[in-house]
């Protein structure tokens, strides 16, 4: 096991100064897919300092903040953490910016299909660029974004099954090896640069602009997106197809309940699932998880 251990690590090594050639930043991965270099705080008397260090105190272990596309500077952090075996590509980083849309396999949903409905519904399409697959059957799509736009993380915001890699986050790159398998390219799409984000899928992957308290439009304007929002949250729920109810269902609550919008879609919400097959009794329990998951359903204090 040792043997095949020191293999998979320099292995990760060659892959990973190949993407920092590349101009992409990594870090060194476990098997279990989290950064190898433990924090070097994790020991500190403040569990919770007013500031977290991300690396300005000159040691590593601070996870994508340890990112480099420097080759001695990656030598430097796998020769840190010999036990590595993958390795993490920092995302929204320059040159390249990068955008990770992780189409799980994991959520009982199809994410292929569902990022092919979002496609259709907002006009755009998902162009060709580097795609890797993942040992559970699942696929991460490279995209490129603007220098002057931050992208957040987001786990099924997007669509049931849909995770979003943006600033702060990672990809694990190709060539890793986990406890689950070995991360790869799919075919054709290794020689590939990242692919240009789509200006409408850009957009649907930025949190909605703030409005503006000293515009007097500003409430209309924020009344017009609710409403739009909530049609197309219902009109999700109503396009759900047999295995999916329950979880788009869910998924519509979650963003109804985020939103400030769920007492005015609770009962069309329900309606839209009872039209789809669901049980008024299936529907209502299920906008139920929905808001303890958001936070409407839990007592003070209690966290997950």
């Amino acid at each position: 096991m040792a043997t095949t251990d020191r293999q998979a690590g320099t292995l990760a090594l060659a892959h990973a100064l190949s993407a920092a050639e590349r101009g992409l930043a990594v870090i060194p991965l476990s098997r279990s897919k989290l950064p190898a270099l433990r924090s070097p705080h994790r020991d500190d008397p403040t569990p919770s300092p007013p500031s977290p260090c991300h690396g300005e105190c000159g040691h590593l272990g601070h996870g994508v903040y340890d990112a480099s596309a420097d080759p001695h500077r990656v030598r430097e952090l796998f020769a840190a953490a010999p036990w590595a075996t993958g390795y993490g590509i920092a995302c929204g980083l320059h040159p390249h910016h990068l955008i990770g849309v992780d189409l799980d396999t994991k959520s009982g949903t199809d994410s292929s299909a569902a990022l092919r409905e979002l496609a259709l519904r907002h006009l755009f399409t998902i162009p060709e660029t580097v795609v890797v697959l993942t040992p559970s059957g699942g696929r991460h799509l490279w995209l490129t974004g603007p220098p002057d736009v931050v992208v957040p993380n987001s786990a099924s915001r997007l669509a049931p099954g849909i995770d979003i890699r943006g600033a702060g986050g990672y990809l694990v790159g190709p060539g890793s090896r986990t406890d689950h398998g070995v991360y790869g390219t799919a075919p054709g799409t290794a020689h590939l640069p990242p692919a240009p984000c789509p200006p409408a899928l850009l957009r649907l992957l930025l949190p909605p602009p703030r409005p503006n308290p000293s515009d007097p439009t500003g409430a209309d304007q924020g009344a017009s997106h609710s409403q739009g929002q909530g049609h197309g949250l219902i009109h999700f729920v109503l396009t759900a197809q047999e295995g999916q109810r329950n979880t788009r269902l869910f998924w519509a609550a979650c963003r109804a309940y985020e939103n400030g919008l769920a007492p005015d879609l609770t009962n069309a919400l329900i309606e839209a699932a009872v039209r789809t097959g669901l049980t008024e009794r299936e529907a209502r329990s299920t906008i139920a998880s929905a808001a303890r998951m958001s936070g409407r359903g839990r007592g003070h204090g209690q966290g997950r």
